[in-house]
């Protein structure tokens, strides 16, 4: 009965929708959701983004105020009240789930966020996890919690998890074009599931479990991480060869079949490609498992910032010139070019090991007009303008992120000296130096 009366709600666009986190992942699915017709409710802990949302204004830099406008002309309703949880008939949990101090993963995020929501959980609801994370986590920590409370799982209240796949900053591609996988806790879990997202998402995949689902996402971003891996080892040996790698991989992606291109970079960088890899590495322990390309992938890719450091210290040398003292100005902090997403971003580590030797460092970002509060980093710094006399009066200029936005030419015209991490310059430059 639960179970038909959530079907039918979902079906017609009745039900209510609530998304929990407000970040890169739950903020473009709850415009999608409003947008096609649902109540939404938007629940986050900061006060100040929730306020920025009802002032239908944007923090996040590739979802226009106008989507945001609309939504909330629509019925989009941002809080930080979880006691609405009770209104609603979807909960969508997309928080984050980073890894602690020793690389293991840190679920406190969501859990904190489910012991929080069981107070205010009814019958005929439907919970969807979305947050990357280990086999296991939805079936060993959240089907738990959620009996505990006096649920039957299946029956009158329903668990699935279904992995979020955004690209920032990829026009090609947005939130109901991607395709989605999902798993369920039960058969009529799945069936709860596919119709949560079905109005939404064009293509919606259904896998046999929560596990599967769970797995399906680590797979994706291991196969990023252990190609990226790759790619750097290699930028690494051509380097030493006198070979430019961007060269090779252009030319091997002509071959039709078989070859997929990925570029090497100054580091691993965003919220999945450094991270969710060790959520499998830390599970795989249980079974007795040692995940070694993982973890070989995760080596290559972590000892870039250093390996870029130890280029820029031979190419002042070349100068006579040390690190120390040196003014250094670093293109592009966001993890990958075209967003203001900060997030793992190597040239905020490139930045800091540079300043630890002596450097006196600034940066440039069309995406970040001032250096953002981080956990582990501080820097008070804001974004440079790029004139001929700016570029002029620093000794080294690092390439790290390559936004279309930089004009790559003036770049090269008025600097001293590019250390280039992203292959924006081919062939050989007498200014730039390949890293």
């Amino acid at each position: 009965m639960h179970k038909d009366a959530l079907l039918k709600k979902l079906n017609d666009k009745t039900a209510v929708i609530g998304v929990v986190g407000l970040g890169y992942v739950g903020l473009p699915l709850s415009i999608r959701y409003a947008e096609v017709g649902y109540k939404v409710v938007g629940f986050d802990i900061d006060q100040a983004k929730v306020d920025i949302l009802k002032n239908k204004q944007t923090y996040i830099e590739h979802i226009p105020v106008q989507g945001i406008a609309k939504a909330i002309e629509s019925g989009f309703e941002p809080t930080t009240d979880l006691s609405k949880a009770r209104e609603v008939d979807a909960l969508i949990l997309c928080v984050p789930t980073p890894l602690n101090k020793y690389r293991e993963p840190d679920l406190s995020y969501v859990l904190t966020t489910v012991d929080a929501l069981v107070p205010h959980l009814r019958s005929g609801q439907v919970m969807s996890l979305e947050s990357t994370t280990y086999p296991g986590t939805t079936e060993e920590e959240l089907r738990p919690r959620i009996e505990r409370a006096g649920f039957k799982v299946g029956e009158d209240f329903f668990l699935v998890f279904s992995p979020e796949r955004e690209d920032p900053g990829n026009a090609k591609f947005s939130t109901h074009t991607i395709p989605k996988v999902c798993g369920g806790t039960t058969s009529s879990c799945l069936e709860a599931g596919l119709a949560l997202y079905e109005q939404v998402i064009n293509t919606v995949v259904p896998v046999s479990s929560t596990q599967a689902a769970e797995l399906t996402k680590l797979l994706e971003n291991i196969h990023r991480a252990v190609n990226i891996g790759l790619v750097n080892e290699m930028k690494i040996i051509a380097d030493r060869m006198g070979i430019d790698i961007h060269e090779v991989i252009r030319a091997a992606a002509t071959k039709p079949f078989g070859f997929v291109p990925y570029y090497p970079g100054p580091g691993l960088g965003g919220h999945c490609i450094p991270i969710d890899p060790f959520y499998l590495t830390w599970k795989a322990r249980e079974y007795g498992v040692h995940t070694r390309f993982i973890e070989l992938a995760g080596e290559i890719n972590s000892a870039m910032p250093e390996w870029v450091v130890e280029k820029i210290a031979d190419a002042l040398n070349e100068r006579e010139r040390s690190i120390r003292g040196s003014r250094i100005l670093v293109l592009g902090i966001a993890y990958k070019k075209n967003v203001d997403d900060m997030r793992e971003s190597p040239s905020v580590e490139l930045m800091s090991l540079l300043q630890a030797k002596g450097a006196h460092i600034a940066y440039s970002d069309p995406h970040v007009p001032t250096f953002p509060k981080m956990r582990r980093y501080s820097f008070d710094l804001a974004s440079v303008d790029l004139t001929p006399e700016v570029l002029a009066s620093y000794d080294l200029v690092l390439l790290a992120t390559d936004h279309d936005k930089f004009d790559y030419e003036t770049i090269e015209s008025h600097s001293k000296l590019i250390v280039d991490t992203r292959g924006r310059y081919l062939g050989a430059r007498p200014n730039v130096v390949k890293a």
